[in-house]
């Protein structure tokens, strides 16, 4: 196994940027600094001279942004060694060869281009009163305790397209149905925080599935394989991995259809039947929306996913050997055609299909004036701005990570290669991701900034296996789920997250009270992602067995520690 040219050096900057983050709970600054202190070792420490000298500054770099990254000079031209190691030189290396350089690559800007037409689009359906329909629609379903539960976490499943959306449309509209159940504030907001990132986590179309999938191909890239398409196969197969995900939904399911509930939450609901929500407190942002129906939703989004499936097949027959496709069946044969299919395009079309048609349903209908779509417009770019600056910065901060540069990821797996199992890997990375989303209150900025250094630190411990089989190895896909998963364990333990603030706010609950009643729910079922799923997962026990001996563990720890509600406490 190789070292790293840089040494210890080499951990300064994520470390630096991990420790800022959890301290000052402020993501983009803690990126940036972990980038200029990336760009000055790069520039000024010294190197393993026995290691090939890393592309570190782009002062004569002409080649195109997607082919750039992945080329490392054997040597370095004169005009560029006569300036390395000057203020001039790291300026020039932070801002143009590698700011510039990962925002100029034109499947980040593919990214970031589908995440705003998305956004946009998302706020264009609730404009014009799609998701609202689709609410007041379903809700005469909701005729009891158990129903009106059941009800709050099915409409979760289908707002899938965005976690906010979900938060923030769900909270406020089920708030009047829950209460006239008798159904406790603190319990809408956990079921609305606990079928908002999984769900969007989750799903094959959403303003997440950009930003995962960018972070899974960003990791592989910075260790010179290029997967292309294949970053969604990997997104696909790291599903049945992400334990805490999944179980969460499932748990959420029992607890609202066997109406059962333990620890703060059961004193909660029980308060709630004796003395009913009041009236909101009038601090919650309500939205003027129109009149619009189901289809306002439901025509937009589903014109998106058409697009999407259908370019990633037209994509992915033109990207692959026919012969070898049709030689395969079943499961196989699509999961090699959608790897195969360029997924950026997909989203990209697909996304401004969508936006398209919610424009001109609301033109046809006259529901949205132009001044109205203009600021329908702005205020779906501005809400996922934050999640673009995170995206861009931490793709120049994985960058500088990477092997043709600081080779934090071979050092740190010769570090613990000799000391940690890879078995060991999904919890340690599911651990470590949890722990970083609860300090910091983001889940996006965590997957951005873990999954590409435990690709990298996976690839090197791997050690001399073949390139296309590392990417498959079972290790390397559990660890990425593990990430992915534990990034949401940790947001919904965090009380500065912001899912969880939201859906406080849209439920009209205290923040505390709701964090506190959530926390066990929480707890519980990463304590059975662990025992159940991750542990026995990174020593060879089938994904699908896991599953089903967590699902049921939960079910005997809602019937051991859960009450129903309605039952008088023992005095």
């Amino acid at each position: 196994m190789s070292e790293s040219p840089f040494g210890w050096w080499s951990v300064i900057p994520p470390v630096l940027t991990i420790v800022l983050a959890i301290s000052t709970r402020r993501v983009v600054p803690s990126l940036l600094l972990g980038i200029v202190a990336g760009t000055l070792i790069l520039n000024f420490a010294p190197r393993n001279v026995a290691e090939p000298q890393p592309a570190a500054t782009a002062v004569a770099d002409t080649k195109p942004a997607e082919t750039a990254a992945t080329e490392t000079p054997a040597t370095e031209a004169p005009a560029e060694a006569a300036t390395k190691g000057t203020l001039a030189s790291w300026i020039v290396d932070l801002f143009e060869g590698h700011l510039w350089h990962n925002l100029a690559d034109g499947d980040h800007l593919r990214v970031l281009f589908f995440t705003v037409i998305l956004g946009m689009q998302i706020s264009l359906i609730h404009a014009c009163g799609g998701m609202e329909a689709i609410v007041k629609w379903l809700s005469p379903l909701a005729r009891g305790r158990r129903s009106g539960q059941v009800l709050t976490y099915v409409l979760g499943l289908i707002i899938f397209i965005d976690d906010y959306a979900n938060t923030l449309l769900l909270g406020s509209t089920m708030r009047p149905v829950t209460d006239r159940l008798k159904i406790s504030r603190e319990k809408l907001s956990f079921i609305v925080d606990s079928t908002a990132a999984p769900v969007s986590g989750l799903a094959l179309v959403s303003t997440w599935v950009a930003t995962e999938i960018s972070a899974i191909a960003s990791g592989f890239e910075n260790v010179g394989h290029q997967l292309g398409g294949e970053a969604f196969t990997i997104f696909v197969e790291t599903i049945p991995s992400r334990f805490y995900v999944i179980f969460m939904l499932i748990f959420v399911f029992l607890i609202a259809f066997l109406n059962r509930d333990f620890g703060s939450m059961l004193t909660a609901e029980r308060k709630a039947l004796v003395e009913p929500p009041g009236k909101p407190h009038g601090d919650i942002d309500h939205v003027e929306v129109k009149q619009g129906s189901v289809w306002h939703a439901f025509l937009p989004i589903g014109i998106t996913l058409l697009v999407v499936f259908t370019l990633l097949i037209q994509t992915g027959l033109a990207g692959s050997d026919i012969e070898q496709l049709n030689a395969l069946t079943g499961w196989k044969y699509w999961a090699t055609l959608f790897g195969n299919g360029n997924s950026y395009i997909a989203l990209l079309y697909g996304s401004l299909a969508g936006l398209v048609t919610i424009i001109l349903m609301s033109q046809f209908g006259r529901l949205l004036n132009a001044s109205e779509i203009q600021k329908g417009l702005v205020s779906g770019f501005l809400h996922v701005l934050p999640a673009l600056v995170i995206l861009w910065l931490a793709w120049t901060l994985s960058r500088l990570a990477g092997k043709d540069f600081l080779g934090t990821g071979t050092y740190l797996a010769n570090l613990i290669s000799d000391k940690v199992s890879l078995g060991w890997m999904p919890t340690i990375t599911f651990v470590l991701a949890c722990g970083i989303a609860f300090s910091t209150g983001t889940s996006w900025g965590t997957m951005s900034l873990v999954i590409p250094l435990t690709i990298q630190t996976l690839w090197a411990m791997l050690g001399d296996m073949d390139p296309a089989a590392k990417v498959h190895d079972p290790i390397m896909v559990a660890s990425i789920g593990s990430v992915l998963a534990g990034a949401i364990f940790g947001d919904h333990c965090s009380p500065i997250s912001d899912t969880t603030v939201l859906s406080a706010r849209a439920s009209d609950c205290d923040l505390i009270a709701h964090a506190r009643t959530q926390m066990p729910y929480a707890l519980a079922v990463g304590a059975i992602s662990i025992l159940c799923g991750t542990l026995p997962l990174g020593f060879g026990a089938p994904a699908w067995l896991l599953l089903i001996l967590g699902t049921i563990a939960m079910i005997a720890v809602v019937f051991l520690v859960g009450k129903k509600v309605e039952e008088q406490p023992q005095t």
